[in-house]
């Protein structure tokens, strides 16, 4: 079933898009969210009209997301977890605990836009890919130190 999307969807399109989904998917999910329309010959003369409107959007949307790439370059998250020998942590850092660490720095991602090959599960520096905008990756270098005990 083809779709306008009426948004961006990862792995699906960007807003203004014309896209073949399954059936169920249109119906049950994109269509009731307001995401896609179906691509009917009347909303396709809407999409036309408003296709400037959307090349300016994602014009705008691209710098911002080249410029927010720039500022999370040069950043680095350092985690202190305990970790037993050879260096294996008791748990792992996520995703999630990259979020958070990222915004008590004042920087908001979405936990779901930051890629880790792997979970890290050992001490070291590793690197995260964040996703900011189709064709914009930045990378973000994650440090993992050993959690100083107190002695008692």
């Amino acid at each position: 079933m083809e779709i306008i999307l009426r948004q961006d969807v990862d792995d699906l399109g960007l807003e203004g898009d014309v896209v073949n989904v399954a059936k169920g998917y249109a119906r049950n999910y994109l269509i009731p969210k307001g995401i896609g329309l179906e691509a009917s010959l009347q909303n396709m003369k809407v999409l036309e009209m408003q296709r400037k409107k959307i090349e300016v959007n994602r014009l705008r949307a691209k710098e911002e997301a080249v410029k927010f790439k720039d500022k999370i370059e040069g950043m680095e998250v350092t985690f202190s977890q305990k970790a037993g020998e050879e260096g294996k942590l008791y748990g792992s850092v996520t995703t999630m605990d990259i979020a958070s660490n990222l915004e008590k720095q004042g920087v908001i991602i979405d936990r779901k836009k930051i890629v880790l090959e792997e979970p890290i599960k050992t001490l070291g520096e590793f690197e995260a890919t964040i996703k900011i905008y189709p064709e914009v990756k930045g990378s973000l270098k994650v440090v993992v130190i050993p959690k100083e005990e107190k002695e008692g």
